[in-house]
């Protein structure tokens, strides 16, 4: 099979296509992979074909700030407003061209964007099925699409039961829709227009454009609306890499004491005194390892926050951990709300506390609240104090770990998500023939 994927030069959105290139291309299939220079060499050691993005619209996803000015200064609905505008919408016309011109250049069986890869929208929106390949969506965000059910997308507000709840709704979603995000609906429209579009479209219901949907969320963490089809399907997080973190050298001296991981990921980590430092001085005295990640930056740039360089006796540091080994061992995690980390966390059982402030953190956040499985602390800057309460309260109530691995048992412990991709593409094609 030949399979055409995109993804924006986003971090976190680039791992969800590398995991679905490497466990396709391990499988013979020739995979092409279009997305940032940056992200060259990882492409390639998944086993893909490298397509570079245009330059215009290949920016430093480190550096998003240089890329969309103004960006740190923003808070809430403002700066989701901004992040969905320069880094999602403007870039539209041009990864749209992109991904033309890729399809035009070969054929492929199918094609599988990241749902974030605005470009793929006008390309459905222009093209008649019969005129192209299947076009699947894969989302390592919680589902954004609109309902009756649920706030909007981007407020982090739990859905709320009966006919209030409904009248909420309908209320938030006509305020977001013209008044909140109306720049944001402008932008998408001029965006689409420019690439031949005359219909209008709401990007958070762009999954509903694509023939199927593989969405990277265990079905206990999302909230239930009615609007979602038997096309977009809960895939559940996918396989670590294979190439894989080995473990630090300080591993083995790790005793029985609960553990504790904190991270703020690989991209928002460039001020660990939002989170991994206040944690690790809140847990400093309690009896608990605390095991910190600093998301492949020097460790250095850790530890020189404490006096003299040293860290509590109880903390364990490395750049990269190998999530499998750790997860299985780790008691409570405290994260800022990173979407795939939330659910591998879950896959394992691990209850969380979450500190999310950016992006789709408070989303994520708000969600693992509503599932039982954790503590939302509502807040990307929380003090050592709530950080102290909140691990203790999930440490002592074991209702939250309970249900964590309640969530995280319902794919099974045979669940192969790439085999899925997989099946679902070929009885769509065997559909087709029918």
């Amino acid at each position: 099979m030949k399979l055409l994927l995109a993804s924006p030069p986003i971090h976190g959105h680039i791992l969800s296509i590398l995991g679905v290139a490497e466990g396709h291309a391990s499988r013979g299939h020739d995979i092409c992979v279009l997305a940032g220079q940056k992200y060259r060499g990882r492409v390639e050691a998944a086993g893909a074909r490298f397509l570079p993005l245009p330059a215009a619209v290949d920016f430093d996803d480190a550096d998003l700030d240089a890329f969309l000015p103004g960006r740190a200064d923003k808070r809430g609905i403002a700066a989701l407003r901004h992040d969905l505008i320069g880094i999602f919408m403007s870039v539209v016309p041009a990864q749209y061209r992109a991904l033309r011109s890729a399809l035009a250049t070969e054929s492929f069986d199918a094609v599988i964007t990241e749902l974030v890869f605005g470009g793929t929208l006008p390309y459905l929106l222009t093209t008649p099925r019969h005129r192209r390949p299947p076009v699947y969506g894969i989302s390592s965000v919680p589902v954004t699409i609109d309902s009756v059910d649920t706030a909007p997308f981007g407020l982090a507000l739990p859905p709320r039961p009966g006919a209030l709840g409904s009248l909420r709704n309908r209320a938030l979603n006509a305020f977001v829709h013209r008044v909140a995000f109306r720049p944001v609906v402008t932008a998408l429209n001029q965006a689409l227009a420019e690439c031949g579009v005359t219909q209008g479209a709401w990007i958070f219901d762009a999954a509903l454009s694509y023939d199927g949907v593989f969405q990277l969320t265990l079905p206990g963490l999302e909230y239930p609306r009615r609007e979602l089809t038997d096309r977009i399907e809960f895939l559940g997080p996918l396989p670590a890499s294979s190439s894989g973190t080995e473990l630090p050298d300080w591993w083995d001296q790790v005793g029985e004491r609960p553990i504790v991981h904190v991270t703020q990921g690989t991209i928002d980590n460039l001020d660990f005194e939002r989170l991994v430092a206040p944690t690790i001085r809140a847990l400093a005295d309690e009896p608990v390892t605390v095991v910190a990640s600093t998301g492949g930056r020097d460790v250095e740039s850790l530890t020189d926050l404490f006096p003299e360089g040293r860290l509590p006796a109880n903390v364990r540091v490395a750049r990269y951990l190998p999530y499998g080994a750790l997860l299985s061992r780790t008691s409570v995690m405290v994260t800022n709300g990173g979407f795939g980390g939330v659910q591998l966390a879950a896959r394992h059982g691990v209850p969380l506390v979450v500190a999310g402030a950016t992006e789709d953190k408070p989303e994520v956040a708000a969600r693992v609240a509503w599932a039982g499985m954790g503590v939302d602390l509502r807040t990307g800057t929380p003090s050592p104090e709530r950080i102290a309460q909140a691990v203790g309260t999930v440490l002592a109530d074991l209702r939250f770990a309970h249900q964590s691995a309640a969530i995280g048992s319902v794919l099974g412990a045979d669940h192969d998500p790439i085999s899925r991709i997989l099946a679902v593409i070929h009885e769509d094609a065997l559909t087709e023939v029918r």
